[in-house]
């Protein structure tokens, strides 16, 4: 009799120590979601952007590699070309080039990397990893160096700089993002500053 006794205390006491538990950790929840600071408006977090410059690179001859591992690769030499923006201004240095692969799922993956001389003769190194895929119709006029509308095929970039250019340094601090558009000598590239 007294056994069960025992037993049945333990019970009630277990029952109401977890009660009491999961009471403390309801209201520690609520009050802790009640002290976070308030999330931040949208406009705070949201993304923006402003215009850095507009790149114009003239390409030289297509170089085929061909066949490789990872799906087909060419090589497009730069042979000049200009930027310009709110503080940057230009021309591109020949010698540069866009390494090219075309996958097996149809996209171009882009790997570029110039040299820009400023109006002031400082130099700012530029690469960009990009992507450029669309319907196949436009990508075969692209191929065949037609003027496509850039608004039926993707290709956006992200461009990186690098200078020892006291006046440009801000170019190592910050990210970018390029909408880019073929031509049939070259291409032109957007770019925009992520704030």
């Amino acid at each position: 009799m007294d056994l069960r006794r025992r037993d049945v205390l333990k019970a009630a006491a277990a029952s109401v120590v977890a009660g009491a538990a999961v009471s403390l950790i309801t209201d520690a929840h609520d009050a802790g979601a009640n002290d976070q600071p308030p999330l931040a408006n949208e406009r705070e977090t949201a993304m923006n952007s402003r215009p850095l410059m507009t790149v114009r690179i003239n390409a030289g001859v297509l170089q085929k590699i061909g066949a490789v591992p990872h799906g087909t690769r060419s090589v497009v030499p730069v042979t000049g070309g200009n930027f310009d923006g709110p503080q940057l201004r230009g021309k591109i240095l020949p010698g540069g080039g866009d390494w090219l692969l075309l996958r097996s799922d149809a996209v171009l993956e882009l790997d570029l990397r110039i040299t820009l001389e400023t109006d002031d003769h400082a130099l700012i190194y530029m690469t960009f990893q990009g992507l450029r895929h669309g319907p196949p119709d436009a990508i075969a006029a692209l191929g065949r160096g037609e003027v496509v509308d850039p608004t039926r095929y993707y290709f956006r970039t992200l461009p990186r700089f690098e200078t020892a250019a006291e006046k440009y340094a801000f170019v190592n601090r910050i990210i970018t993002v390029g909408v880019g558009e073929t031509r049939p000598d070259g291409a032109t590239h957007k770019i925009y500053e992520i704030l």
